[in-house]
């Protein structure tokens, strides 16, 4: 016992010193803020500012940061520290910043053990910010902002940035700085910890005709002059990562200061999918000889390869590589693994050869984009420090994952998503069409898979897509902090980072609809009618809840002070009114060709109307280029969006064809009758939802009851859908599971007024099957029925894509659902219960529609509105 008690002491004496060494070490993912505005320790207090320290031995990105944190400063408090370099603090107070091993500064600190970071040394990209007394002779009190690396400090200063008040957006939406006369910080020790996901970037691409336009007229073209806002926008959302521009444009050739500028910064460079060994597309027309083809011109491409890595130099790199075809296109008609085995193989001695080490000490990417991915589904092999870069379908669904037990791989696994996109089945690029529930979704599918070496995300032009970007390197620094339970806090949280705390949960509220409703049907794709004019009044209600949004968004920006306007009008109001009048314009134009066909007269007033909100259209892009922020947005809202025809983008936006009737030729024609929902009267003995003309709808999140096991959860992701919420099975590293009465359910009461044959459509979100086993599947039962077993993988898969995806593939995604049906017999009318089960993970069910009587559903796009419940 006295051993025991002994044993007990030891351990508890050991936490208490590390608990004293870590000097109260809060994570402040769980802390909203250690800025104080009337006591602590003082960065500006009664007009005065502490000043900054930095030695000359640390980075040279880290001075240059120190700078815009001098700037932010003043942008807060009117008051500009002043920063003094290679001199010890001798009296006051002092802001020191510094990295471990490369500031002398922090560097004394630690050896006459005033600064403990034992918790942050060595670690990746980790800061400390800890206010210390006494630090030297002289001195009362010092903050050290402190990294275990340069980004570790650059993300250190950035981090107090924002929390004093200067948003990642202050230059790309022109958020203004949160006005303080006095900033304190709580003394304390605090970190964010250090990134789960190692490499987080972003990739400009189809950014013409809008960044392009812009970059050109505000900077002369891709130069360091602009990659300065690029890099410094990457580094305040802690993102590490960047795909440069590429549509004609070379990275390291436009601006020779490109690379040495991001190489200071501590941004790691990239290139695209197609692009090996960081030469861009466009230098090979501009430097290449012969073919981009590896049959007849090996030496030309090794040479144009070679010259590649040596341009690089030291500079940090993800080399990318592989090939393709030239023009991002296949390489060959048909999956020549073995010649790219070879291509890799090469590639590799070239690295080698150029950088004087082993090819694994130099961190290498392999996109298995589109095609490419069918060379590693039929084995090849790529070496074990090659990150597999993983990818989705374009249009947010990952396509392939390693199975939740795949044997680690040096170097790892990493995801390439979509934002924008140019291909089928239409181009998207206009417009912010992101839910970040879509996004944690298939995110936190990947993280759970071990996907987390390197996430990319396709922003386009960078603009309109802040606020996703922003949630997309958040949520990539720590995948354990978002969940779908506090996912909608998200909204809030950033609502009030930008904007304040008084209207936080009204623009909260705004973003989450407006990019709810976008993601309905993306813009480019509203031309082919597909929202019901009859029944349910389906597309007015959707033309009437964005105008109302609208009316919201127009009406919040009154309330707003007046240097808050630009911003909310690029990060909120924009998306929304400019998204709104289009979806009114293509209603507007199919009640005109409705009336027509009718003959009735009232289909002119339409006809006007669509000129109209096309007039209307332009005028807002003309207020963006030429107003908003004194002109500083010319071009960025250039990108066309009326007129798709096919997948490629109009060159103009074209109006849409309306027709005009005329008046003394009006016939009668009898009105299409609207349908309704009925209000039948209800069973006395009705439990649950009950069946209305021929169908009973529910959506996914309203069951009735749950069934979990022990370790199973059944969560709903609140807002992800097209009419309401979805529900996922967790946790997902459970992976399937056999399928038998006591599996994980969802359970719904329903009330048949038939019986016989009925359909049970499941309505999912279009997930790709991205798993390694062959099929995806979940179960069914009516009552107490043994569980069916449904295949929601049941399409052919054929190359109709550049890849391997389902036969309704285009379908799918620009309807934005998959929905499976399968048949079962019910021998009485009453109640009922239908159970959902888990098989396999990853499923995304957001709505259940019952046929009770054949091709008897009206038909929507939505599909039908939810049927009465009965508790």
């Amino acid at each position: 016992m006295k051993s025991t008690k002994k044993v007990f002491f030891l351990i508890f004496s050991l936490l208490f010193l590390v608990s004293c060494n870590s000097n109260s070490l809060i994570n402040l993912q769980k802390q909203k803020s250690y800025i104080q505005t009337s006591s602590g320790f003082a960065i500006v207090n009664n007009n005065e500012a502490t000043a900054i320290y930095l030695s000359d031995n640390d980075y040279k990105g880290v001075k240059k940061i120190a700078q815009k944190f001098q700037e932010d400063i003043e942008r807060v408090t009117n008051i500009k520290p002043s920063i003094i370099s290679n001199e010890i603090p001798s009296n006051g107070t002092a802001i020191i910043v510094g990295t471990i091993g490369n500031s002398n500064l922090i560097d004394q600190l630690i050896e006459e053990k005033k600064l403990e970071v034992s918790l942050v040394k060595g670690k990746w990209e980790t800061f400390l910010i800890q206010t210390i007394k006494n630090p030297f002779e002289g001195v009362e009190e010092a903050l050290v902002i402190v990294g275990s690396d340069k980004r570790g400090t650059i993300y250190g200063m950035f981090d107090v940035s924002y929390e004093i008040g200067v948003s990642p957006h202050h230059f790309w939406a022109d958020v203004p700085s949160k006005k303080k006369e006095n900033v304190f910080i709580t003394r304390g020790s605090y970190t964010k910890g250090s990134p789960k996901v190692k490499y987080r970037g972003i990739f400009i691409n189809d950014e013409a005709p809008a960044l392009s336009g812009w970059a050109f007229e505000k900077f002369g073209g891709f130069n360091a002059e602009f990659y300065n806002h690029v890099f410094e926008y990457i580094l305040r959302m802690k993102g590490n990562y960047l795909w440069p521009s590429m549509w004609g444009r070379m990275f390291y050739e436009n601006d020779p200061q490109n690379p040495i500028l991001a190489n200071e910064y501590g941004i790691v460079m990239g290139t695209s999918h197609h692009e090996p060994l960081t030469r861009a597309h466009a230098e090979w027309q501009r430097f290449g000889k012969g073919e981009w083809n590896y049959n007849t011109n090996p030496e030309g491409l090794r040479k144009f390869w070679t010259e590649g890595m040596e341009r690089r130099g030291n500079t940090e790199t993800i080399v990318t590589v592989g090939m393709r075809g030239d023009g991002d296109e296949a390489m060959s008609e048909g999956t020549a693994t073995e010649l790219l085995e070879t291509i890799v193989k090469d590639q590799r001695k070239i690295i080698e050869d150029v950088t004087g080490k082993p090819a694994e000490e130099t961190p290498q990417m392999w996109a298995l984009y589109k095609e490419v991915q069918d060379y590693y589904d039929q084995g090849m092999q790529v070496p074990d420090d090659v990150t597999l870069l993983l990818c989705d379908d374009n249009w947010g669904n990952i396509r392939k994952l390693p199975a939740l037990d795949a044997k680690p791989r040096k170097g790892g696994y990493g995801i390439y998503y979509h934002y924008d996109y140019v291909g089928g089945p239409r181009n998207y690029k206009w417009i912010n069409t992101t839910q970040i529930e879509r996004v944690w979704e298939q995110m936190h599918l990947a993280y759970e898979h071990n996907a987390d070496r390197v996430w990319i995300v396709n922003v386009g032009d960078i603009k309109p897509m802040e606020f996703p970007i922003e949630f997309f390197l958040d949520y990539a620094w720590d995948p354990e902090k978002w969940n779908a339970d506090n996912l909608q806090d998200y909204y809030t949280e950033w609502a009030e980072k930008q904007f304040g705390s008084q209207f936080a949960e009204d623009i909260a509220d705004m973003l989450r609809k407006y990019t709810k409703y976008n993601a309905r049907r993306k813009p480019e794709l509203l031309n082919i009618p597909v929202y019901n004019l009859t029944n349910f009044n389906e597309a007015e209600k959707i033309v009437e809840d964005y105008n109302l949004l609208a009316k919201k968004a127009k009406d919040l920006k009154q309330k707003l002070p007046r240097d808050y306007h630009d911003a909310f009008y690029q990060l909120v109001e924009h998306p929304i009114i400019a998204s709104a009048n289009l979806n009114e314009l293509y209603l507007a134009t199919e009640k005109n060709k409705l009336y027509a066909t009718q003959g009735k007269v009232i289909a002119n007033t339409y006809a006007k109307k669509v000129k109209e909100l096309f007039v209307k259209d332009s005028l807002m892009t003309k207020y963006y280029h030429e107003e908003l922020a004194n002109g500083k947005w010319n071009h960025m809202m250039s990108q066309t969006h009326i007129g798709y025809d096919n997948w490629q983008q109009p060159r103009f936006n074209v109006m849409p064809e309306t027709i005009l009737v005329d008046e003394n030729t009006e016939i009668e024609v009898a009105d299409v009758k609207t349908l309704a929902s009925i209000d039948l009267e209800t069973p006395s003995d009705a439990k649950g939802f009950i069946e209305n003309s021929s169908y009973i709808s529910m959506e996914a999140h309203h069951f009735s009851s749950k069934t979990e096991p022990e370790s199973f959860q059944w969560k709903v992701v609140e807002n992800l859908g097209k009419s309401g919420s979805s529900v996922i099975s967790l946790p997902i590293k459970k992976g399937r599971v056999v399928l038998n009465e006591d599996s994980p359910k969802l359970s719904y009461n329903v009330h048949f007024q038939n019986k016989g044959k009925v359909k049970v459509h499941a309505y999912f979100s279009p997930t790709i099957n991205y798993s390694t086993r062959e099929g995806m599947y979940y179960g069914l039962s009516f009552d107490n029925e043994m569980p069916t077993q449904v295949n929601y993988d049941t399409d052919p898969l054929i190359f109709n894509y550049n890849g391997k995806v389902p036969s309704n593939w285009q379908n799918n995604v620009s309807d934005n659902i998959k929905e499976i049906t399968t048949e079962f017999e019910i021998n009485k009318t009453g109640n009922h219960i239908l159970n959902y089960y888990r098989v396999d993970e990853g499923l995304v069910l957001q709505k259940i529609v019952i046929e009770t009587q054949e091709k008897k559903i009206p038909k929507t796009y939505l599909g039908p509105p939810e049927s009465k419940y009965v508790d």
